[in-house]
């Protein structure tokens, strides 16, 4: 698209000349309107400007002096002027000026028509020489040019590349370095490079379709593009190439920008600002652009208490509290205070991983052989995101191997005790004993058993026993005293009446019942 710009006091003559232009057959943008040269001044700081069209009477500041300011603004836009007055002393100065037309009120629709076919005829001939100018950049320019922005080269490498960066910055230009995403594990190592051409070519040719500027592959899998368009349009069309990426490849990209640039060194300031917000991918995330990384830099601040939190950390993985593991793990990975440095986020998790294989060590578990741990795959992700999803996994899945292995050893546990006491059911057995057999205290054997069977240790006791009563009531050669004796009851009234309590009716109304 052409952008345009329209400038004239009368509001009427000025939404008369939008309407024109904007329903014109050519590919023209209307980008701004202003009603005076100081607005139109302002509105071109932030856009690209390719063609303006405005009044030469204005107060204030005149059409004539407006477009001089224009003109040192960006030397190549296309003024066309539009005047009420058959002035021989406008036109000339207007030719002085190196305008590109001069038009007289009432404007014909078809005048206008043929005005603007005339230069956008221009505009497009001085794009073709921009993009002419870049694909003659020689494969060793293109290197020079890198080493330029990398601040690596040397006086006389410069003098090479100096005709390209002034033509380029006549326009103002922003830097932009593209990188392409988990291409370590997500790209096998036999297509990794021809998928890398791919990317980086289609980025090339996207660029060239969108007169978005020079493209350089450089050595580090990264694509920089010097674009001289305005930064809405550079922003608009990196984020349209990062979704074309993704849609059309099985990796994505994240492209860092930098801010505009009208000389040398603001050019290379720029780079060097993409090159800071692409690093900030860390933080931020892949698949998007990033342009202002100003909130992400760290400050000074104190390490949080990382001991006290793998505690709870650890804890939480004990009890088989998942929301409490991802609680603990977002404090301790603080995007906003301590982890934008990939090196400070590898040590961290060095210190919680030993911290919670020391712990466990204490009761005979071992992280590394439940895991199967292989810490070198930390170091294929790009993001924190990434790391924290992978422990996020790793930690549930520690949290749920414990969690069944407590519940099999608790399972063998209950097994052994039932069967300790089912052997002793006939003898006076007592909580206390059957604590001490198993090296528990009271106390922990009678909340175990709360805990997992859901009654006291006395109440289950009881079912075993009343179990086991009926088992013998089954025996007609035995009589109620003696059974009530076997189980561990001396008093006779208190084991008919325990026996009641739990089946509803006496030992002797049970055996008629069943026909014993």
């Amino acid at each position: 698209m052409i952008t345009v710009l329209l400038v004239d006091d009368e509001a009427v003559d000025l939404e008369w000349l939008r309407r024109r232009v904007v329903g014109s057959p050519l590919p023209l943008q209307v980008v701004g309107t202003a009603s005076s040269g100081f607005n139109a001044l302002k509105l071109m700081e932030d856009e690209r400007i390719d063609v303006i069209l405005s009044d030469i009477r204005m107060p204030i500041m005149s059409g004539m002096e407006f477009a001089r300011k224009a003109k040192e603004l960006n030397p190549h836009v296309q003024i066309v002027f539009i005047s009420g007055h058959e002035d021989f002393g406008y036109a000339k100065e207007a030719i002085q000026m190196n305008a590109s037309g001069y038009l007289l009120k009432p404007v014909k629709d078809q005048e206008l028509q043929d005005m603007l076919e005339t230069v956008c005829s221009q505009v497009e001939k001085e794009r073709k020489r921009h993009t002419i100018v870049s694909e003659a950049l020689s494969l060793v320019n293109r290197e020079l040019l890198l080493r330029w922005l990398a601040d690596a080269s040397e006086e006389h490498e410069r003098e090479h590349i100096a005709p390209f960066l002034t033509t380029l910055l006549q326009y103002g230009a922003a830097a932009a370095v593209i990188e392409i995403d988990d291409v370590e594990w997500k790209i096998p190592e036999q297509e990794r490079r021809s998928q890398i051409r791919s990317i980086s070519s289609f980025v090339e040719h996207f660029a060239l379709d969108n007169n978005g500027g020079t493209v350089l592959a450089s050595h580090d899998q990264r694509i920089v593009i010097l674009s001289p368009i305005s930064d809405e349009r550079f922003t608009s069309m990196l984020e349209e190439l990062v979704e074309e990426v993704r849609q059309n490849f099985p990796v994505t990209i994240t492209v860092g920008a930098g801010s505009s640039a009208r000389d040398i060194e603001e050019l290379r300031e720029s780079y060097r600002q993409a090159q800071a917000a692409l690093s900030a991918k860390w933080l931020v995330g892949k698949n998007r652009l990033i342009k202002d990384v100003s909130g992400t830099a760290r400050e000074d601040k104190l390490e949080p208490n990382i001991e006290a939190n793998v505690e709870q950390m650890l804890l939480a993985i004990l009890e088989y509290d998942l929301v409490a593991i991802d609680d603990r793990l977002l404090q301790l990975f603080d995007k906003n205070e301590i982890v934008n440095q990939k090196q400070y986020a590898y040590n961290l998790i060095i210190r919680i991983t030993s911290k919670l294989h020391a712990d466990l060590l204490q009761q005979n578990e071992n992280l590394y052989e439940l895991l199967k741990w292989d810490a070198q795959v930390l170091f294929q992700f790009e993001t924190i995101d990434d790391i924290l999803s992978w422990l996020r996994r790793r930690f549930f899945e520690l949290s749920e191997l414990l969690y069944v292995k407590r519940q099999k050893q608790k399972r063998k546990l209950f097994d052994n005790i039932m069967t300790f006491v089912d052997e002793r059911l006939e003898q006076k057995t007592t909580l206390k004993e059957v604590a001490a057999h198993f090296d528990f205290t009271p106390n922990y054997l009678s909340t175990l058993f709360k805990e997992e069977i859901g009654i006291l240790f006395s109440d289950w006791l009881n079912e075993r026993r009343m179990d086991r009563v009926r088992e013998l009531l089954a025996d007609p050669c035995l009589k109620v005293y003696e059974i009530a004796e076997r189980v561990g009851y001396k008093n006779i009234i208190y084991f008919n009446r325990q026996f009641k309590q739990f089946t509803g009716m006496t030992p002797g109304e049970y055996r008629k019942k069943h026909k014993i």
